[in-house]
């Protein structure tokens, strides 16, 4: 679920977090691997929050190299305590918003897959819950990089019409504006208390051809 989103415009994130990040630096449509915007409390920090550009799907500290995250983007959040791949990460308190337009999923109600966009009926940005972890490229050096967490949806009015017949339904975790600070400055336990599916009743969905080859960005995969 959830394999490509649109990331936050410019503005939301000079509006959320101390930096800003030119609009250029990322694609226009995030996919495993590719560079997106996360805000984050500042390191060696207590409170406050900055930007910074990682690359989406986790690598842990013990990767050998970055095709790791291409397992890693999503994080369920009834095992990701005890994953060994999140585990450092988790103890560690990295706890990360992952700005966004819109996300995606596959809508299988015609018998086959059709790509919709999940996103506020108001158009504004969101933001959801993630976990971040910095990793050291042997060329490149150090590395951010990330994971968005997902919990079970099945029944929900917008998220249980995705995803094969059968199959659990799944989705992303919308943290309200309100939340962004409690949940970067979580601990641990702290943190299963936002680990709850967040109403939706602000979103809508509707069905959104996927671009044609060469208008997404790929450099950056």
């Amino acid at each position: 679920m959830c394999t490509n989103y649109r990331p936050t415009r410019s503005d939301h994130l000079q509006a959320i977090a101390d930096g800003l990040i030119a609009p250029d630096s990322y694609p226009d449509e995030t996919y495993p691997g590719y560079i997106a915007p996360i805000v984050r409390v500042p390191h060696g920090e207590s409170k406050g929050r900055d930007v910074l550009l990682g690359r989406f799907g986790l690598i842990p500290p013990l990767a050998k190299d970055d095709s790791f995250g291409k397992k890693t983007y999503k994080a369920r959040t009834e095992t990701v305590a005890e994953k060994p791949s999140y585990l450092s990460a988790w103890k560690r308190r990295q706890f990360c918003l992952v700005p966004m337009q819109g996300f995606y999923e596959p809508n299988w109600e015609t018998g086959k897959a059709v790509r919709w966009q999940i996103r506020r009926q108001d158009e504004a940005d969101f933001c959801v819950a993630g976990i971040w972890e910095q990793w050291t490229h042997p060329e490149r050096g150090s590395e951010f990089s990330f994971s968005l967490l997902t919990i079970n949806a099945d029944g929900h009015p917008i998220m249980g019409h995705f995803h094969r017949p059968g199959d659990e339904k799944r989705s992303l975790m919308i943290v309200p504006p309100s939340e962004y600070d409690a949940w970067l400055q979580a601990d641990t336990e702290m943190a299963r208390t936002f680990l709850s599916l967040a109403p939706l009743a602000e979103f809508t969905s509707f069905a959104d051809q996927k671009p044609k080859k060469g208008e997404t960005e790929s450099l950056f995969a």
